[in-house]
């Protein structure tokens, strides 16, 4: 009985510290990391074996590789341009050029992953604001909570999802019938809701807009021939990533080989794209799964999962509201990929003692309460996580809480839309 409590103990001490910012991010992890690894609350050596009890090295690798990859296309000029591009065609309006930013991410995240996106879009808002002289800080947020929202949509589009997939043995265009109804709407109804919720942020510098309104966006471009073969390589690792569950290549080797492609055919100096690689990101994720791996191993999250399934019996209405409502809540504080990875096999029990539609209704509120849960907490999703490191790194900082006050709201709003249709649809 003790193991479990000193494991959550670290990990409540640890959140406090992030939420609060006491102390640096990675250090805190590390640190947490370190004391459940010494007082025998990880499985010891399979921490780096297992992506349930451990290291989710798909995660990792799907990171490093996107980042070399990005590292190069903005040798290209290419996000200066599109930078250009969205700044004229927005006129300089903040709420335009934010929806315009949300749009192309929220669209692109079905098809790509939700952390993919992000770390494509990132910089080409940090520099169309640094163009017009306005905090990104907004946009980023804004562009974040989209893409946890449109990641939704198919089986690809975020983490959770693939794991409910392969554990529920549901398809590709299960999840386009079930899942994307319900993220168009509240997609929609997000877009609206941003005006409000950014009311403040929003502001218009209108000395910047007329330099930028006599750039011509074709000037950025530095390098013609390495754009040209960059964006072949990239369009390839698109096709990878949609093409993964029917070659059955996980995500990760994709983007590593595509990284590998690129620094062949482009040529770009191995040495130059090292710094762009956001390493402590990468250290802060590999902490935070092995926090994450002492309340799975000391049975702290399956206790909660057998708890919630004795409570709701056969009630599956309660049990699919338990479920949509929880993972939102329990998914927030810890990171929704090794939460469902962790929850997916209480789940299927209770799924299969239901009949018919019900059965895979439960699976639908568990996939929409992890997906959305998402955009709970500056550290509830892997997009989060990357978009606060790369804005950090350009010196724009978004704190834990400025990125959770917007969230939290998102998150309640978007979890009951997402009650109402099960609701409606499966009951």
């Amino acid at each position: 009985m003790l193991a479990p409590l000193l494991a959550l103990a670290i990990f409540v001490v640890a959140f406090w510290f992030l939420a609060t910012e006491r102390a640096n991010k990675v250090k805190t992890v590390l640190v947490a990391a370190g004391l459940m690894t010494l007082l025998g609350l990880t499985p010891g050596a399979q921490v780096f074996y297992s992506d349930q009890k451990g290291i989710d090295w798909n995660v990792i690798f799907l990171l490093l590789g996107m980042m070399i990859i990005v590292g190069v296309v903005k040798q290209t000029g290419l996000f200066d341009f599109l930078a250009i591009w969205a700044a004229k065609r927005s006129r300089g309006k903040p709420f335009r050029l934010m929806v315009m930013l949300m749009l192309i991410t929220a669209v692109a995240s079905p098809v790509l992953d939700n952390v993919t996106i992000i770390m494509l879009v990132a910089p080409v808002t940090l520099v169309i604001c640094d163009r017009l002289g306005i905090a990104p800080q907004p946009f980023l947020i804004a562009e974040v909570l989209a893409s946890n929202i449109g990641g939704a949509a198919t089986l690809i589009g975020d983490p959770p999802n693939i794991i409910i997939g392969s554990r529920a043995g549901l398809s590709f265009n299960d999840f386009l019938i079930h899942m994307a109804p319900a993220v168009v709407v509240i997609f929609v109804l997000f877009v609206f809701f941003t005006r409000l919720l950014f009311r403040k942020d929003l502001h218009t510098n209108h000395m910047q807009l007329e330099k930028v309104m006599a750039l011509q966006e074709r000037r950025a471009i530095r390098d013609a021939r390495l754009l040209a073969r960059s964006m072949a390589v990239l369009a390839l690792v698109i096709v990878g990533f949609g093409l993964h569950s029917v070659l059955h290549v996980a995500p990760s080797i994709v983007a590593l080989l595509g990284a590998g492609v690129m620094l062949m055919v482009t040529n770009v100096d191995v040495g130059d794209l090292l710094p762009e690689v956001e390493w402590p990101t990468l250290v802060f994720f590999m902490g935070l799964f092995v926090m994450v791996a002492g309340l799975v191993h000391t049975g702290v999250i399956g206790w909660i999962g057998n708890a919630a399934v004795s409570f709701f019996g056969d009630n599956f209405f309660m049990a699919a509201t338990g479920l949509l409502f929880g993972s939102a809540v329990l998914g927030a504080f810890i990171d929704n990929i090794p939460y469902t990875a962790t929850m997916a096999p209480v789940v299927e029990p209770l799924a299969a003692e239901a009949v018919g539609e019900t059965g895979r209704a439960l699976w639908w509120a568990f996939a929409l309460g992890a997906c959305f849960s998402g955009n709970g907490t500056a550290i509830a999703a892997s997009a989060n996580v990357v978009a606060i490191g790369i804005a950090q790194r350009a010196g724009h900082t978004i704190s834990f809480w400025r990125f959770t006050r917007y969230g939290i709201v998102v998150t309640l709003l978007s979890t009951l839309l997402a009650w109402v249709y099960v609701w409606l649809r499966y009951f």
